[in-house]
Order: structure tokens, then sequence, then C-alpha cells
């Protein structure tokens, strides 16, 4: 694996972040480094990721912060040039991808069927997402997915909560899970940041607990 997958493996959960202003994104930095998960996945699904994405990076360079939701070269560009340190995509683009890893930058594309996988892997990519986790089979189908392929490993997203990720987390296949409950968009536009902080630190106790 890549330095920051190991870095990402040790945090265990990366908080996936849908933020509609980015004047939210520095309170919300700063509870996740508060509750003790120095990560994000601010996600391409808002104009104001990029923004988001800038301030969090110049204002917390300790922490990891990656942009989801990539679907083109364009937005990839846009999100390295504002401080992202690895690009996630819903799915396998070959195109994107390539063009992430030309930039030294690391890609961890979606992927749900051994078909993808394959494909995936011609890009020498060790550690793929496996999206969307719950709905496409949960830990199961990651399982049975990870027989044929050794040496691959995935970073599970897409309905894991307090309630499942415990299961995840303890799968030796598995680098990190991305979840988004600890950070959901209601918390964030009410503004409920201590909610928050106390929500990370729950999830970064689950991830002691099982990970140690």
């Amino acid at each position: 694996m890549t330095e920051m997958m190991k870095k990402l493996q040790k945090i265990g959960i990366v908080p996936v972040v849908v933020l509609d202003s980015a004047e939210d994104a520095l309170p919300l930095a700063e509870r996740l480094m508060a509750g003790g998960l120095p990560c994000a996945e601010v996600t391409f699904r808002t104009a104001a990721a990029e923004e988001s994405i800038r301030r969090m990076a110049k204002a917390f360079p300790e922490m990891i912060i990656g942009a989801g939701t990539v679907l083109t070269t364009e937005q990839a560009d846009r999100a390295i040039d504002a401080g992202a340190t690895f690009i996630v995509s819903p799915g396998f683009n070959p195109k994107v991808t390539e063009h992430v890893l030309k930039k030294g930058v690391p890609m961890t594309p979606g992927v749900c069927t051994p078909t993808e996988i394959e494909a995936a892997l011609q890009f020498d990519l060790d550690v793929l997402k496996f999206f969307p986790a719950e709905p496409a089979g949960g830990l199961k189908m990651i399982k049975a997915l990870a027989a044929p392929y050794v040496g691959l490993n995935f970073m599970p997203t897409g309905g894991i909560n307090a309630a499942n990720v415990r299961d995840y987390l303890a799968y030796n296949r598995i680098v990190a899970c991305g979840g988004s409950w600890m950070v959901s968009g209601k918390l964030v536009k009410e503004g409920q940041f201590d909610e928050i902080e106390k929500l990370v630190r729950e999830a970064a106790q689950i991830v002691k607990e099982i990970r140690g």
C-alpha cells in the first residue's frame, strides 16, 4: 500500500463529507481533529467542495484530506490543486484513474464486481473502494471478492454506520471504512458541531477497540 493508505489504515474510518457551504469547512475540520479522526473525504457533489478542500488543507496541513465522487479529469485537477492528497471515485473510470496516478496522487476507484476489479488491477492498484457496500452485499460480498484476489484490500463505503462498522473493521482485508453518519449534512447545516465531535469520538473509539 502507499504511505497514504497506510495512514488511513491507522485512522480506520474516513468521514465522507458533503458541504454546501465552504464556511462550514473549518469548524468541521476542527471537530474531526479534536474527535480523533484527522481525515476527510470531501465529495465533489457540491459547488463548495473545491473551496472547502482548499480551506481545510491550508488550515490543517496535518490532516489527510481527499476528494470523493470525482467523475472527471477536470474535477481531479481542481481537487488536487486545492490540496487533496487522495482521490476517490464511485466507479472505475480508466481515464480518470490513469490521469490521477500520472500526477503521483493515490487513487481509489470504486468497484463491486470481479470484472471491475480486474480492470482496476491493470493499474497495479492494491486498494479499491467497494461501493455501494451494504446494497452490494456488504462484508459477505467483500470476503467473496477478496478470496481470489490475494493482496487486494478494500475501502468500503455506502450504508456503513456505527451499528455495522465493527464487523468491517475486524476483517484484515479492509484498510478503512468510509462513512457519513458522524458528519451528516443535517448536523452540518444546523451547526451541530458539538454533536459531530461526539459522534467522531465514538467512531474513533470503535476503531481503537477493534484494531487497538
